[in-house]
């Protein structure tokens, strides 16, 4: 498998798997960070277990009810805000370079498609 970089409205997310050290890489149009292969395995992971959560509240919230949701392993930590159907996604890395991002809730949608889609967890 060669390099490999998916980006849309808002966000951007590669996989290098010759790297050496950062195989990973999240962003969107202004910035970007490169991650380890374990960092971006617990970033796709966390992500769809955000969304899912997202997801399963639709029923339980009014329609105008805003909720926060966080995630976290070892490596990082993730919320998502907003309405289940539309909601902001940061991100704060951990361990190492100690960094941090967030993406707007009109590139959620497409991050989070193409994380699923990144390669095989």
């Amino acid at each position: 498998m060669e390099r490999l970089i998916k980006s849309g409205a808002g966000w951007r997310i590669g996989w290098n798997p010759h790297a050496s050290e950062f195989q990973g890489l999240v962003g969107t149009d202004d910035w970007a960070i490169e991650l380890t292969s374990t960092e971006l395995d617990d970033f796709c992971r966390l992500l769809a277990k955000l969304a899912d959560t997202m997801k399963q509240l639709t029923t339980e919230l009014m329609d105008e009810e805003k909720i926060a949701c966080e995630a976290e392993s070892d490596l990082l930590w993730m919320e998502v805000e907003g309405y289940p159907h539309e909601y902001t996604l940061r991100f704060i890395l951990n361990s190492g370079r100690c960094a941090e991002g967030q993406w707007a809730a009109f590139a959620v949608p497409g991050l989070l498609q193409a994380a699923a889609t990144l390669k095989v967890f």
